[in-house]
């Protein structure tokens, strides 16, 4: 019954669950087979469930008792499994059973979903009170995340949330950079429209304008022009302001 298989170590009972066979997984567990069984990656069936997008057998084992808080060797949850593999109903079912939100493996699970740029994934982990800025091992935020994809709609959701519009990750890098990095023109219009850094600095000297020339993107490297002239002249017309003040 709890005989394990493979170079992964996996039970009967997850193969069963890992492949979404019902019938298999109810039979198993009426006979006795453990319910959170982990393999050698610690993964319980639970979570093998969540990432294949089962949604029958995953309910199943949560009616069962299966542990939804179970973290693998990677630090995921079925949460962060089910996110990653953008299953809308799982991830909500999963919540009801008050899955942990802030479960963290690099990424957390609002991470995950900005990332893929699933919206709606995104609004109920925010609704269950996911941080807004939550950072993984790398120290990137999810707006970071949904900037590099080019996930206009995802970045709009963060910044309309209060999301840190110029949040450095380990190598310095902000949400604009990561966007000019794949010239995702729309993206970084809606960040410059923000206020966005447009002279920021990474570890390693780079401007997103450097980024955009090395990328060859004309469309981009013109915005972050125009911003920076734009914030030139502005501050040009404030010191005019106080030199003239200051002659009277």
């Amino acid at each position: 019954m709890e005989s394990k298989g493979g170079l992964g170590g996996q039970t009967p009972l997850s193969w069963a669950a890992e492949s979404g066979h019902e019938a298999v997984v109810k039979l198993l567990l009426e006979k006795g087979a453990e319910l959170d069984s982990k393999d050698n990656n610690s993964r319980t069936p639970l979570s093998w469930a969540a990432r294949g997008g089962h949604k029958a057998v995953t309910k199943l084992l949560l009616e069962k008792g299966a542990d939804v808080k179970s973290k693998d060797g990677v630090c995921q949850t079925p949460l962060s499994w089910a996110t990653r593999g953008e299953h809308e109903a799982l991830v909500k079912k999963l919540l009801e059973k008050r899955a942990d939100v802030e479960s963290k493996g690099g990424q957390t699970p609002l991470s995950w979903a900005t990332e893929r740029g699933h919206e709606a994934v995104m609004k109920l982990l925010l609704e269950k009170g996911a941080e807004l800025d939550s950072r993984d091992s790398d120290s990137r935020a999810p707006l970071s995340w949904a900037a590099e994809r080019g996930h206009e709609a995802a970045v709009k959701l963060l910044l309309e949330k209060g999301a840190e519009l110029d949040s450095k990750d380990n190598d310095s890098r902000t949400p604009l950079s990561w966007a000019v990095e794949d010239g995702h023109e729309a993206v970084v219009k809606l960040l410059l429209e923000r206020g966005a850094d447009v002279k920021s600095k990474d570890n390693v000297d780079q401007t997103p304008l450097s980024r955009a020339a090395r990328g060859k993107y004309e469309a981009v490297a013109r915005l972050l022009l125009e911003k920076d002239a734009e914030k030139l002249l502005r501050r040009k017309g404030r010191e005019g302001a106080t030199n003239c003040l200051l002659l009277f």
